[in-house]
């Protein structure tokens, strides 16, 4: 059975060709293409990566990705344990810590960061980290990590916004 997303990437690159080795390390879910199902949340990353960081511009790249039975995806529906030990492997040892093609699941964003930290220094446990990590409003991110899973991945259009 074919499944079809359709997804959104922020950056502060101008690019026709995705590629995995761009990724930075340890990273939520792995090194990979970071994406998102919310334009808006799109934009927002964007704008924040390129005041932190300058580049080529503001752009919010629309994509297509088609999930096959081929393909090894891991969905997490909300805030969990599972979620939470993912990230926390994915956060200290950097790499992938997992043999996912894709992972889908919520972001432990900037406003988290110090929540996620408490839990990987052992000052918090999972369910305590999960109850306050709730009170933020939680986003979604879509994770590329193989060449497999990329090559079901275009861009369908490109939108430039001003700095």
């Amino acid at each position: 059975m074919e499944k079809r997303l359709i997804l959104y990437h922020g950056s502060n690159q101008d690019f026709d060709v995705i590629s995995l080795t761009k990724s930075k390390d340890k990273r939520d879910f792995g090194v990979g293409f970071y994406t998102t199902t919310l334009r808006k949340q799109a934009d927002s990353w964007a704008k924040a990566i390129y005041k932190r960081y300058g580049g080529d511009g503001i752009f919010v790249y629309e994509m297509e990705l088609v999930i096959t039975d081929a393909l090894s995806v891991k969905y997490f529906d909300d805030l969990s344990e599972e979620w939470l030990l993912m990230v926390q492997k994915n956060r200290t040892l950097g790499g992938i810590q997992h043999n996912f093609d894709i992972v889908q699941g919520p972001v432990a964003n900037d406003k988290t960061t110090r929540t996620i930290g408490f839990f990987i220094s052992g000052i918090l446990d999972a369910n305590t980290t999960i109850e306050r990590l709730r009170i933020n409003k939680v986003t979604n991110q879509v994770s590329i990590h193989t060449p497999a899973a990329l090559s079901n991945l275009k861009i369908l259009r490109k939108y430039q916004h001003e700095g």
